[in-house]
C-alpha cells in the first residue's frame, strides 16, 4: 500500500505548516500587545507603510508645503531654504546637491538609502513595529508555507489516485483519506484570512495595528498635520494639488539631454 507513504508525507506537510502558522499568528499577536501605546511620528509612519521611499517622498512633500523647497510639475526639485529642519530635511537638500536643483527621482532615491532612514529602520525593527531583514518567522511566510503544503496534499492525492487500486470495496477511499489534510490546510487558510492582520513588506502586525489606529483617526480638520499622515499612509496618490502630483509622475522616466532644461 504503497499510496500510505504518500498520506503520511501529506499529513506531515499539512501539520509542520499549519503549526507553523499557528505559532506565528500567537506570536503576533503577544507582539502587538507589548507595543500598543506607542505614539507614530511622520516619518515612522511612512517607513512602516511604504519602506524608505516612503520616508523620502512624505519629506520633499513636508517641505514643499513649507515652500522651503519647489516641485515641479516638469518633475525638478529647486531649493529655496537650505536649512534643513531635521536629519531627514538635510539628507534631502543634500542629494539635492550644491547647485540647489536636481530631478526629484535621484533625490528621492538618494534619501531614501541615507543613514537617518537607515537608523530609522534599526529603531522601528528594535521596537517590533518593522519587519527585519530576511526574517523568515512571518505571518506571511506562514501563510504561504501552508498554501504550498495545500498543493503538495493535492498533488500526492492525485499519484495516489493513479496508482494501481490496493483496496477492497469496503475500506474507505484513498480519496477520503487525503481530503482529511486538505480540509486542515484550507481550513487554517480560510481562518488567518478572517482573523490574521493584514501583513505587508515593512509593517510587522504590531506595526500594522498602529498604523490602522492612525489611519481611523477624524480627519476632517484639514490641518497640515492631517494631510502629511494622509501622503505617510498612502503615499504620493493622497496629495491633492495636480502640479504637486505631476511632479513625482515624473520619477519613473527616462529623459534625454533636452530633460535638462530647468523648470523655470
Amino acid at each position: 500500500m504503497f499510496w500510505v507513504l504518500l498520506l503520511l508525507l501529506a499529513w506531515a506537510a499539512a501539520g509542520v505548516s499549519c503549526t507553523r502558522l499557528c505559532l506565528a499568528a500567537v506570536r503576533a499577536a503577544a507582539d502587538a500587545d507589548g507595543v500598543r501605546g506607542h505614539d507614530l511620528t511622520l516619518y515612522e509612519a511612512a517607513f512602516l507603510s511604504g519602506g524608505p521611499a516612503r520616508v523620502a517622498e512624505l519629506t520633499l512633500v513636508s517641505m514643499a508645503r513649507q515652500r522651503r523647497l519647489l516641485l515641479a510639475h516638469t518633475g525638478w526639485a529647486t531649493v529655496v531654504d537650505p536649512r534643513g529642519r531635521d536629519d531627514m530635511e538635510r539628507s534631502v537638500i543634500g542629494a539635492i546637491g550644491p547647485e540647489g536643483q536636481s530631478r526629484i527621482a535621484p533625490v528621492r532615491a538618494t534619501a531614501a538609502a541615507a543613514d537617518c532612514v537607515r537608523t530609522l529602520a534599526d529603531r522601528l525593527v528594535a521596537a517590533g513595529l518593522a519587519v527585519p531583514d530576511g526574517a523568515r518567522t512571518t505571518v506571511a511566510g506562514a501563510v504561504r508555507q501552508v498554501q504550498a503544503a495545500s498543493a503538495a496534499v493535492l498533488a500526492l492525492g492525485t499519484v495516489a489516485l493513479l496508482l494501481p487500486s490496493q483496496t477492497t470495496a469496503d475500506e474507505v477511499p484513498v480519496a477520503l483519506w487525503f481530503a482529511l489534510p486538505l480540509i486542515l490546510t484550507l481550513s487554517c487558510l480560510a481562518i488567518a484570512r478572517i482573523e490574521v492582520h493584514p501583513y505587508t513588506r515593512w509593517a510587522s502586525p504590531a506595526g500594522q495595528q498602529l498604523l490602522g489606529t492612525l489611519a481611523r483617526r477624524p480627519d476632517g480638520s484639514g490641518d497640515d498635520r492631517t494631510y502629511l499622515t494622509s501622503v505617510a499612509v498612502r503615499g504620493v496618490r493622497a496629495i491633492g494639488e495636480p502640479e504637486l502630483r505631476a511632479a513625482f509622475a515624473h520619477r519613473d522616466r527616462q529623459h534625454g539631454p533636452q530633460g535638462r532644461e530647468r523648470h523655470g
